[in-house]
């Protein structure tokens, strides 16, 4: 809309029915969000209107609640529901702390869908070959872009703690400051949409997908968490001599006990279960360890007063708001209702039936179709709409003969 309409206070609505778009463009049916397919009001949060600097013309972006317009939040608001679940944190007197880890791969421009993404051409006239992790050879040609990302970064506000050259090929990772999960989440939203444009700026591609490229591993947005007092800011993960007390085991505990049931909102799409089946460092399961990347949720070496969980299921693909309102709704659980977690693993270990995960988007819209707890948690509508949408992508996926059915199975008897 118009600086001038914006600034005006000018109510800008939205169809409802929008916020369960799928990733194709079409809507499941309207009975998922209302018949009448009625509006919803965009409420501006006032401390997120940021100028974008890499735009010539100016604009600028407001990220928005959106609310009934009786004044409550829409149950199908992801960031709503992310603001419900620390709000149940609050009424404990508790507060929630989060950090994200995002990993993205840079691209050359890929015009043809059909070919593989490529590595842009270096300084020296070639493409890197996967023998770059975490190296701090510049020769991929990329300081400009990063040298703007960084800049564009500090002109939106966002504090970034560590960027390095991942796994993959021309793979890189990026982990921001922990602090409000809100915050948290509106951060990487910013930092993803960032990413896309000023690489476009560059003539490269930015791709968040889970699993973009074959034999390569996959992109992760790791969710760090801890739990302190709202006044003291005293992390409740520890107790006075500096050991784990019975509310770390119990979010661990409720971890352990959803994350089966809440998979499909961590890998939401057909790929997110590339990177989950064939895992690099990217396990598909319920257990949890001290820092063993193995382990669906990981401890990571630290001292007491910054002893967190590292909930390593969901992809870059994620939607931030919900993968993190799903694991901080799945730790309160188990703090609410004192559930003890399995035994630690370390080393090499075999997954327990019991904490094995679904392995494919059509499997994760089933158990989460079951669960009595996802719907609890997050509404009956929510959750009902968010398979409905997930279900007509899954279709269309399904609609297309892949290149690999084409080319072994159409010999075959």
């Amino acid at each position: 809309m118009t600086a001038e309409g914006f600034l005006e206070g000018r109510r800008l609505q939205l169809a409802r029915g929008v916020l369960l778009q799928c990733i194709m463009g079409g809507y499941p049916p309207s009975r998922f969000y209302g018949s009448d397919d009625g509006d919803l009001a965009l409420v501006a949060d006032p401390k997120q209107i940021h100028r974008l600097p890499w735009s010539q013309q100016p604009r600028a972006l407001a990220i928005c609640d959106a609310d009934e317009l009786t004044g409550e939040s829409s149950r199908l608001s992801t960031r709503g529901q992310l603001k419900a679940v620390v709000a149940r944190y609050a009424a404990l007197g508790l507060a929630p702390v989060v950090a994200t880890e995002l990993e993205f791969f840079v691209f050359a421009p890929n015009p043809d869908p059909t070919q593989p993404f490529q590595p842009p051409l270096g300084l020296d006239g070639r493409r890197e070959d996967g023998q770059s992790a975490f190296s701090i050879s510049s020769n991929n040609g990329l300081r400009p872009f990063f040298s703007e990302v960084y800049e564009c970064m500090a002109a939106l506000g966002l504090p970034r703690d560590t960027f390095m050259h991942e796994m993959g090929v021309s793979q890189f990772e990026i982990n921001l400051l922990h602090g409000d999960p809100l915050l948290l989440a509106d951060q990487t939203f910013l930092f993803k949409h960032l990413l896309k444009e000023v690489a476009l700026k560059h003539g490269l591609t930015v791709v968040c997908m889970a699993k973009p490229l074959a034999h390569t591993p996959g992109s992760s947005m790791h969710i760090h968490q801890s739990v302190v007092e709202a006044g003291s800011g005293r992390n409740v993960f520890s107790d006075e001599s500096g050991e784990p007390t019975a509310t770390f085991r119990h979010f661990i505990g409720g971890q352990q006990a959803c994350l089966a049931d809440f998979t499909a909102l961590f890998a939401p799409n057909v790929n997110s279960y590339q990177r989950l089946c064939h895992p690099f460092a990217s396990p598909n399961n319920a257990c949890w360890s001290h820092d063993n990347r193995s382990a669906g949720l990981r401890i990571p070496a630290s001292s007491p007063v910054a002893r967190r969980v590292e909930n390593r299921l969901p992809g870059a693909d994620a939607n931030p708001y919900l993968a993190i309102a799903a694991s901080l709704a799945a730790g309160l659980y188990g703090i609410e209702h004192r559930l003890e977690p399995s035994a630690a693993i370390q080393g090499e270990f075999e997954v327990p039936d019991n904490l094995s995960l679904p392995c494919t988007l059509h499997a994760a819209l089933e158990r989460l179709k079951r669960s009595h707890l996802a719907k609890e948690l997050f509404g009956t509508e929510f959750i009902e709409g968010y398979i409905a949408s997930k279900t007509l992508e899954l279709t269309s996926f399904f609609d297309e003969i892949t290149p690999w059915e084409r080319r072994v199975l159409a010999a075959q008897a």
